[in-house]
């Protein structure tokens, strides 16, 4: 079994190991992975974070010791916490930006390093984070107006359950990564008036299949990925698009993850 890590801000992750298939996800900078499968120019990985498999181009493959690997793994996370914030490379002396959310690993005092590459950094930081109602509505609107973007998973291009897995990742709570797998996730609510800000609302399409995902707040709003990350207003039917005076998505299920 090979082992990796992402060393770069942002890595694609594809469907198939080919440049034109589709983006399914994305790594962000620090996160690890285990090698699942191997080709010329491509590697099938499996983030460890919420399990998910897809290939990455092997240029961009950066791989770690078994033994580093399981002391990343059992790690308490630190993350960026900054929009955009620069991460300097010791040795060169080279900066390249971080999206928030990316993880810090071994993070000490603006210092960090994975495989024998030593980083300084001066961002803003987030460590342990806890499962707390408040930071999570707050960390959501940091997104606000960012552009959706199937697979993705950063303030530049996002998708519904990148945004609701991302969001709750920064909260202490690792997420699967659709959202149909989410909905599986945490205890399910009879009425949307039970519902507290945080919890998460699901919707499914015409064929009765879960397709889309949203973080609820309060005075029956939510936010969610579409078209970019906005808010608007939900109710027992679903969400309601005051610019198009129309319900954009059917309501399915609400579920509590944080008690």
């Amino acid at each position: 079994m090979k082992y990796g890590i992402c060393a770069l801000s942002i890595v694609p992750c594809r469907l198939e190991p080919a440049d034109i298939s589709e983006m399914v996800s994305q790594l962000l900078f620090g996160e690890i992975y285990r090698v699942i499968d191997e080709r010329k120019k491509w590697i099938k990985i499996r983030a460890m974070h919420d399990g998910y498999e897809s290939w990455i181009d092997r240029k961009q493959h950066l791989e770690i010791k078994r033994d580093e690997f399981m002391e990343l793994e059992k790690a308490p996370r630190t993350f960026s916490n900054d929009l955009v914030s620069l991460l300097q490379e010791q040795k060169s002396e080279s900066f390249f930006p971080l999206v928030l959310g990316s993880v810090l690993p071994n993070y000490n005092s603006g210092a960090t390093h994975f495989n024998t590459t030593n980083f300084t950094f001066d961002g803003e930081i987030l460590t342990r984070p806890r499962a707390n109602r408040d930071d999570l509505v707050n960390t959501a609107y940091l997104f606000l107006n960012s552009p959706y973007l199937w697979g993705g998973r950063t303030a530049f291009g996002i998708d519904c359950s990148g945004f609701s897995q991302l969001i709750y990742r920064m909260c202490g709570v690792d997420l699967p990564r659709d959202a149909s797998q989410q909905a599986e996730i945490g205890d399910k609510l009879s009425f949307i008036e039970e519902a507290t800000p945080g919890d998460l609302a699901f919707f499914d399409n015409t064929e009765g299949r879960i397709t889309h995902v949203g973080i609820l707040l309060n005075d029956n709003r939510i936010i969610h990925a579409s078209g970019k990350v906005r808010v608007d207003r939900i109710d027992h039917q679903g969400i309601f698009n005051d610019e198009t005076h129309t319900y954009s998505h059917h309501l399915r299920l609400i579920t509590q993850v944080i008690k």
